[in-house]
């Protein structure tokens, strides 16, 4: 074979050597001699292409004429692009696209040119839309992908068209461009190790942000950022090498595999430094999250290692504690050039993406701190997940369709998700019936771009885009980080018995630090000498975790300090014009504002209780928010139908009849006051719970509430209250004062509009970790919030609210109840009936008592005492004590509860206040009997129920 082509010959005749059969030789590419002074323009509409002429010189002793034409038309089939010749050149060559296929040039006229240039519009949209389809993202797998859309023969187009011109409106910044320059820019943007989802995205002006900083060539980092992604790189497998050698069997949930996160994170939060916000909040799961505290906030590994060694810093070690992969920290970030930002990664437990809601109510919390209006959002929420879970967990929906409500919004969240194609021991195919992983974020129309884990300066720039479009949007955006776990789901998990093939691959990867020097070097961007210097850094940052295991060896054991829960002494009355200005402002109305007609007379009543003496539910608890926001406290409410109330009793917000404007009594209370904020929430329960609780812990003097629309619903979330507000402060030591609203009462509505599920309350409560009440008069729940809001040690409270007492007479308080007292955890028997006559006491909480004793008041009885628990947890056990020894001769204590017996309070009752009762007293139950559903759904078996019940408790 000879090559005279590349001293550009066009044709030769080469001489046969001695020995030899056959030479064959090739000819310059070049356009025929006839055409050579045409204008490649010319050349091009013309479909006139170079040529290349083969020549065989043979011996025919060895080889027959017709042999040798053989030879050369199979030689012309290929070069054609027969039998996927290019296929297997494209293939070999790791091409991630199709050859254009060879077909003959249609000679088109002025109105085919214009056709033809609008298929190239079309092609443009394409790649745009179906591009990342082709895209090499998959570290653990190359192959040619082709999409019918994606294919220049599909639009009518054809090779002999790459070298024409066409108008393109624009692309990449230019007027007209070649087509086979337009497939480049195309294929560079959409098709290499970065894959673009963006055009669901309705607004037109985001999908062209976009465009411009994708369709041009990428700029390549310059050597300072190369080294400094390949020093986050070290760092990150420093510390899991480091790891998996000192710590051998110890669950860690390893990021090997995906460690390009770390510089991923890295490009983030320099960014964020750089455009001086105030913090990055992060979230995220148990994989990678040791890496993400040492290498990203800047826990220190000593401080890691000796909670592998199990021990416990006292500053920090609260109740049970939790594992390692759990726990939070708050740190600072600094950029190699100066600049610097706060850091903080939330806690969380196993319950993946449970974490999401809470970390979005801590960054609205900060920012309503800070208060720097609707466009400040200095605050950056950065939520890492799971594949699996980022598309199985339903709780990812609800907290996107968060991401852009009044009440909700935190200037866009940066979603990145370490995609390891396999969740636990399910692969994708199992986890999820959409293509991606990140699927469901398209409902919110964030982009998402999709990486190759094993580019890291993709990575990177990905990174850095997702956060300029989050900046420039204030919306959510996504990256997907391809990557793989080199381990099995756990350090203890053999993870080929699952997927065998995967691993088989995975042991014969090098670890993207090694790839990432290789081509470093490869391509000429750094020498080896740096390259040696990295690996002396790398060295380095092992020998800083030896000497920090060191230091956590040698550090002596730390016990454990005891938290002392303090109960405040507070004063929680107010005055009387305190109550006047607030009742006051339910009617001082913005100058021609309509009230609906049917409105205005409720709240002209409302604030003439003041006169009557007599104040109802709604106006009691306006009269503590109203009190609260006077004092310099915010109050936060949100829920289903909260802003009017599910019942129609709180209208916190007012809407012009005529004009839809909105007016908010309690925001104009005073010109110094706490900010009040009232939000309809989203029809979530679990979500729209982790928002309050997280708003909760990040803003310690508000009073902020979540309320039910029917407490019925709050089993919808209960992975909030088990993993958070029950256990949060045991586990990591996080306070929340965040309050449940969660209206309760058996009123024959049926199963699902009756029972808050108090039981399950109660079974939650130890060590003082919340407080569980059902007040019963509006003057006890006023001192109930107020009280709630003033302590300093900040607990949950969950309230069993009412609904048929909301409007009850017999409930309403005098005014002086709230001037002159405070909350009663019991309140006694409010008819003052004689206390020797009384033979038994039925000790009730919540709405059933108004039953008791409007049936007792009719019957005339005076051997009945009625008490109330106000309080449940903690138990007042004193107070109930002191309440039965005014009635020295009842000898029959009961409990009555409108629940079955095997929910309610009663099993926490009976276990918790038989020690408080007299000596020689016992207590015995009167209730539904047990059943599997709260209530019966006839309302007339329930009025059955209810008549039995209330006789049993007051025949004597």
């Amino acid at each position: 074979l000879t090559n005279p082509g590349g001293i550009g010959t066009v044709h030769s005749v080469p001489r046969l050597m001695p020995g030899a059969g056959a030479i064959i030789g090739v000819g310059a590419m070049e356009y025929p001699a006839e055409y050579q002074g045409a204008a490649e323009e010319t050349l091009a509409r013309l479909a006139v292409s170079k040529v290349i002429t083969l020549t065989s010189t043979y011996d025919h002793r060895i080889i027959q004429g017709a042999q040798s034409g053989e030879f050369l038309r199979r030689m012309h089939q290929l070069l054609l692009g027969e039998d996927g010749f290019y296929d297997d050149v494209f293939r070999s060559l790791r091409i991630p696209y199709v050859p254009v296929r060879w077909v003959p040039d249609k000679q088109a006229d002025h109105e085919g040119d214009l056709a033809k240039a609008t298929r190239v519009m079309e092609l443009i949209h394409a790649y745009r839309v179906r591009g990342h389809l082709m895209a090499d993202t998959d570290p653990l797998e190359f192959k040619v992908r082709s999409h019918p859309d994606l294919d220049v023969n599909t639009h009518g187009l054809s090779l002999w068209d790459l070298d024409r011109e066409f108008p393109v409106a624009g692309f990449a910044g230019k007027r007209v461009m070649k087509l086979r320059d337009v497939l480049g820019v195309l294929r560079d943007s959409y098709c290499r190790t970065v894959g673009i989802e963006y055009m669901h995205i309705q607004d037109p002006e985001e999908r062209r942000w976009i465009q411009e900083r994708v369709e041009k060539k990428a700029q390549a980092p310059d050597r300072d950022e190369q080294l400094h992604v390949l020093e986050r790189l070290n760092a990150g497998e420093a510390f899991e090498s480091f790891l998996q050698t000192k710590y051998v069997g110890q669950k860690r949930f390893s990021l090997e595999g995906g460690e390009s996160v770390i510089p991923l994170l890295d490009g983030i939060l320099t960014r964020a430094a750089q455009e001086g916000l105030d913090e990055v909040a992060i979230a995220m799961p148990h994989r990678g999250r040791l890496n993400v505290l040492a290498n990203i906030v800047g826990k220190s590994y000593a401080q890691i290692f000796r909670e592998f060694e199990g021990n416990l810093d006292p500053r920090t070690a609260h109740g049970s504690g939790d594992v390692k992969y759990h726990l939070g920290a708050e740190g600072g970030f600094k950029t190699p050039d100066g600049d610097s930002v706060a850091v903080s990664l939330q806690a969380n437990p196993s319950h993946l993406e449970a974490v999401n809601p809470v970390l979005e109510g801590v960054v609205r919390a900060k920012q309503d701190v800070i208060n720097k209006g609707e466009q400040g959002f200095t605050v950056l929420p950065v939520l890492l997940h799971g594949d699996a879970a980022f598309a199985g967990q339903g709780v990812v929906a609800e907290t996107l369709q968060m991401a852009q409500l009044r009440g909700y919004r935190t200037g866009g969240t940066v979603h990145v998700v370490i995609n390891n194609q396999v969740g636990f021991t399910t692969g994708p195919h199992s986890a999820r019936s959409s293509l991606y992983a990140t699927d469901v974020a398209r409902m919110v129309q964030a982009p998402i771009f999709h990486v190759n884990g094993d580019d890291p300066e993709a990575c990177v720039r990905v990174a850095k885009l997702a956060f300029d479009y989050r900046q420039a949007f204030k919306k959510d955006v996504v990256i997907d980080m391809v990557c793989y776990r080199r381990r099995g789901h756990s350090e203890v998990d053999e993870p080929s018995f699952t997927q065998p093939l995967m691993y088989d691959t995975i042991d014969a990867k090098r670890s993207v630090r090694k790839i990432y020097t290789e081509n470093l070097i490869g391509r000429g961007d750094i020498t080896v000498e740096e390259a040696e210097q990295a690996l002396k850094n790398y060295q380095e940052q092992l020998e800083k975790v030896f000497q920090g295991t060191r230091d956590a060896s040698t550090a002596p054991p730390l016990e454990p300090e005891r938290q002392e829960t303090v109960v405040d002494d507070l004063h929680t009355a107010i005055s009387r014009e305190t109550i006047e200005r607030v009742a006051r402002s339910q009617v001082e109305l913005p100058e021609g504002f309509t009230v609906h007609p049917r409105l205005l007379p409720q709240l002209q009543k409302r604030a003439k209780m003041i006169e009557d003496a007599t104040i109802d539910w709604a106006l009691g608890e306006t009269l503590a928010f109203g009190s609260l926001l006077l004092e310099g406290h915010p109050v936060r409410l949100a829920g289903q139908d909260s802003r009017r109330g599910t019942f129609g009793h709180r209208h916190a917000v007012i809407v012009d009849r005529a004009t839809g404007n909105e007016h908010t009594p309690l925001a104009h209370l005073s010109e110094d006051q706490a900010p009040f904020y009232v939000y309809d929430s989203l029809l979530s329960e679990y979500a729209a719970m982790g928002f309050e609780y997280g708003y909760s812990v990040a803003r310690p003097d508000a009073l902020v509430l979540w309320e039910a629309q029917f407490g019925d619903f709050v089993n919808g979330a209960m992975t909030i209250v088990d993993e958070f507000i029950a256990s949060g402060e045991a586990k990591w030591g996080q306070r929340s004062g965040v309050t449940l609203l969660l209206p309760h009462g058996y009123e024959g509505q049926g199963p699902d509009h009756s029972s808050a599920r108090l039981e399950r309350f109660l079974q939650l409560c130890a060590e003082d970790n919340m407080v569980v009440a059902a007040p019963t008069t509006p003057a006890n729940y006023f001192h109930l919030l107020r009280r709630q809001a003033l302590q300093s040690h900040k607990r949950p409270l969950v309230v069993m609210s009412p609904k048929s007492m909301l409007r009850l007479r017999a409930a309403a308080s005098a005014v002086e109840d709230f001037m002159d007292k405070g909350f009663a955890p019991v309140l006694g028997d409010p008819d003052g009936i004689d206390p020797n006559g009384v033979e038994r006491v039925v000790i009730t909480t919540g709405k059933v008592h108004y039953d008791l004793l409007s049936a007792r008041r009719k019957s005339e009885s005076t051997k009945v005492a009625l008490l109330r628990v106000e309080e449940l947890y903690p138990l007042p056990g004193e107070e109930v004590a002191d309440a039965l020894a005014a009635y020295p001769n009842a000898t029959d204590v009961v409990w009555c509860q409108e629940e079955p017996a095997n929910q309610g309070a009663w099993s926490f009752i009976a276990l918790s206040l038989p020690d408080h009762l007299p000596e020689g007293r016992s207590l015995r139950r009167i209730s539904r009997k047990a059943g599997s559903s709260p209530a019966a759904g006839s309302s007339k078996v329930h009025e059955a129920e209810q008549a039995a019940l209330i006789a049993a408790a007051l025949e004597v």
